[in-house]
């Protein structure tokens, strides 16, 4: 790995404010006369050449697309992405390519990426590659050949510095890239278990029924997570509990604890008026209101300080052991909420650089305020460098295949995502769902919208119990897999071509994954039937996972599957 600067890289970028940030530099083959850099009155620009081979993957938690060549993004924060321009609540300046290299962009700007483009060339010919009108395919089709090179332009900007990192697979590089802001995140052994995030508009009284449902059921359940019902006021937040809901919140909490359950909270970076604290992070607060409540700017220890020490004394010495942070990102598409790009947090980041970063910043503050104790946390938004924090991503969107996809991409750039399952029509989609949550680093059941169970609202509660026991079969496994991301950067979640980095058949594979050390995930997406063809690389032998069956692949590695069960194949050797 290598750190190339370029100009005057700015004051607020992802690595100042990672704590375990750990450049080592270490001799490589790029060449630094590769890149061209300029200013203009935009920003500043760099340019470099890329292989006609090359394919290119990552830029963070990308729900609409898999291999990024050819294609232009533009990295901004936004909770509901409506196309495949990059845009994400975790977009992260960091890709990787089959040529053995990938590049980290140090930036909280909303940078933007041409991932293959033809230059002029006034003094070389150059050679048509096509344009026939035969067909509207044709006419308009993406033409990648011939002298290609990546474009990337930071806004705003006079410079930046860019890390180099080398290696022989898509998963070392990954790794490395993971280690550089201190390796993957302690996770505890209840964190992989289940959380059921609990109906909304329930009481102490119908929570306490659903906790006794579980253990009377022998399902099991390690927490119980409560969403925006029981603040005093949510949107913006109070951190306090609704009295007529939760009447004596500390004895509902013993109840919980009792029965070997902990306990997550739903909130918002987002302070209401009425929030005990509000007035003591005032001055610590953005120049814009969301919701009518303040933007604390996270960068700052005064800030972190007033709000992680209220919810250390009010919550979590009270038996709280994790969060649900939402809408740290912002919106376009659904009505516009948030802070502008233009808004100043006192800092001195502007709005852009602030939505980059306050996902991370808001985990550095709830990690302050549990003061070590464990976790295994959910959030909206993250982006660079965060491989190193207990927090997993999630989404109001729900397309399943979206969600598939997303699970694939996220080992790229050092996230985790949770393909929760929320809602569903029908028994079959409940029980495609749920499979792929069992299989995912998260074992997360959003019932937030459910007046009761959702396994029993469809009629498949043995299906659904018998796959949760088979989550917690799986937990040896994935703290082993933790341990390994920890130590070495490698992730739990994985694309085939991160292992498969040399198979050109894995090249555009977005809904099979590696799941641990030898597992791969091949989930079927809910509403598209029973069957679906499986690509198990050949460089591999695979045996079922169910049954220990070897299987017979054929030359080109294709097998075609029909199963109410979730295709699943285990690695020999």
């Amino acid at each position: 790995m290598k750190k190339f600067t370029f100009g005057t890289p700015e004051e607020f970028v992802p690595s100042k404010f990672c704590k375990g940030f750990n450049y080592i530099e270490t001799e490589i083959k790029y060449p630094m006369d590769n890149f061209t850099f300029k200013i203009t009155k935009r920003g500043c620009d760099l340019e470099f050449p890329i292989e006609d081979d090359c394919q290119i993957f990552g830029f963070g938690l990308q729900f609409k697309s898999f291999n990024q060549r050819g294609k232009k993004l533009r990295l901004d924060v936004n909770a509901d992405p409506v196309g495949d321009t990059g845009e994400s609540h975790a977009p992260v300046p960091f890709f990787v390519t089959n040529k053995g290299y990938g590049m980290y962009f140090d930036t909280a700007r909303y940078a933007e990426f041409y991932c293959g483009k033809q230059k002029n060339q006034a003094a070389k010919k150059t050679v048509s590659v096509g344009g026939a009108a035969d067909t509207e395919a044709e006419l308009y089709a993406v033409r990648n050949d011939g002298d290609l090179v990546m474009s990337v332009h930071i806004p705003a900007s006079a410079g930046i510095d860019v890390y180099v990192i080398e290696g022989d697979t898509i998963t070392d590089i990954v790794s490395q890239y993971n280690m550089l802001s201190g390796g993957g995140c302690d996770v505890p052994e209840w964190g992989l278990g289940l959380l059921y995030r609990c109906y909304g508009q329930w009481d102490t009284k119908k929570i306490r029924e659903v906790a006794d449902y579980f253990r009377d059921n022998n399902i099991p359940c390690d927490t119980l997570g409560l969403e925006p019902g029981w603040h005093s006021h949510a949107y913006s937040c109070t951190y306090t509990w609704r009295d007529c809901w939760y009447p004596d919140p500390e004895d509902f909490i013993k109840y919980l604890k009792d029965r070997n359950y902990h306990i997550n909270l739903w909130e918002q970076t987002f302070v209401h008026p009425d929030a005990p604290f509000h007035d003591e992070i005032a001055p610590y607060s953005g120049d814009y209101l969301v919701w009518g409540g303040l933007v604390p700017d996270f960068s700052l220890p005064e800030a972190r300080k007033i709000f992680a020490d209220y919810h250390r004394k009010y919550l979590i010495e009270k038996g709280i052991d994790g969060f649900k942070l939402d809408e740290c990102d912002s919106s376009d598409y659904t009505g516009g909420w948030s802070f502008p790009l233009n808004s100043q947090v006192p800092s001195g980041m502007d709005g852009e650089q602030y939505h980059s970063l306050v996902g991370t910043l808001f985990c550095q503050t709830q990690l302050e305020a549990l003061d070590g104790r464990p976790t295994l946390s959910e959030i909206r938004s993250m982006g660079a460098l965060a491989s190193s924090y207990p927090f997993v991503l999630y989404s109001d969107l729900y397309d399943h295949k979206e969600y598939i996809r997303a699970l694939v991409n996220s080992g790229f750039s050092g996230l985790l995502w949770a393909p929760e399952f929320r809602h569903a029509k029908s028994k079959e989609e409940t029980i495609r769902r749920i499979q792929a949550v069992v299989f995912s680093v998260h074992c997360l059941i959003n019932a937030w919208n459910y007046n009761g169970i959702p396994w029993v609202v469809h009629e498949c509660e043995e299906e659904v119990k018998e796959l949760l026991n088979l989550r917690y079969s799986l937990i040896p496994k994935l703290k082993e897999a933790f341990k390994r991301y920890k130590e070495t950067g490698v992730p739990p979640t994985r694309a085939l071509v991160m292992d498969y980095t040399d198979d050109v058949n894995t090249y555009k594979i977005d809904d099979e994954y590696m799941f641990c050390d030898d597992l791969l995930v091949a989930p079927i997406a809910a509403d598209t039937g029973d069957e679906r063809d499986v690509y198990l690389p050949v460089a591999s032998k695979w045996a079922d996972f169910f049954t220990g069956e070897e299987i017979e692949v054929p030359e080109n590695g294709i097998i075609h599957v029909n199963t109410k069960n979730i295709p699943v194949y285990k690695r020999i050797g």
